[in-house]
């Protein structure tokens, strides 16, 4: 495993006990949107650790054991197809960290969250850090934990829908996708509220 460019920092605020947050699956199409949340020890280090976009599979998947077997404690969560279509995408991506956080087992004390909008939980102090998963560890490893929980859900959900190449595409829009989509019409899993049939817009988040 080759050793990230940058090296991430371990937390944002020192002393107290932080959580990092991310999420995976905003720009799909079908699936649920997955999100981790993730505390570190102090005396944690790990240079490989980086935003899950710029790991391979292999990375992802050995850096996954890593991070479950040295967090303080961690937590794995998802909104569903139907609550991201009620909620919106934005708000089911907060409200599935919500729930990530509630799957602690150590209650934290500061909350970092990858992106610019986050809604308060049980009143903890919380910052917002566009590109945080590429600033600091715990984040890195939120994103990497709910990015590899949520390609294994969608490889599983491939083997009922095997005309949609989820276990290639996780329910992103690519060309295959969009073309079983044309031909076989929707499931339950698939975004109502998305655009099925363009080309899923860039999400700032």
């Amino acid at each position: 495993m080759r050793e990230s460019d940058k090296h991430l920092k371990l937390c944002l605020k020192h002393g107290v006990i932080e959580a990092g947050c991310d999420e995976a699956g905003r720009g799909c199409l079908a699936g649920p949107v997955f999100a981790a949340a993730v505390i570190l020890p102090e005396n944690f280090n790990c240079n490989e650790l980086n935003d899950s976009k710029q790991l391979t599979l292999k990375q992802r998947n050995e850096l996954r054991y890593v991070i479950e077997e040295n967090a303080l404690s961690y937590s794995v969560a998802f909104c569903n197809p139907e609550e991201i279509d009620h909620l919106n995408i934005l708000w089911a991506s907060v409200a599935a960290m919500h729930r990530a956080l509630e799957g602690l087992k150590i209650l934290p004390e500061h909350i970092i969250v990858d992106g610019n909008r986050f809604k308060p939980f049980n009143e903890i102090p919380y910052s917002c850090v566009v590109k945080g998963d590429a600033e600091y560890q715990s984040i890195a490893a939120a994103s990497i934990l709910a990015k590899t929980y949520r390609d294994e859900y969608m490889k599983n959900l491939h083997d009922q829908f095997p005309m949609y190449d989820w276990d290639c595409n996780k329910g992103y829009p690519t060309p295959a996708h969009k073309k079983a989509i044309r031909e076989n019409g929707i499931t339950v899993h698939h975004r109502k509220s998305f655009n099925l049939f363009e080309r899923q817009l860039e999400l700032d988040f």
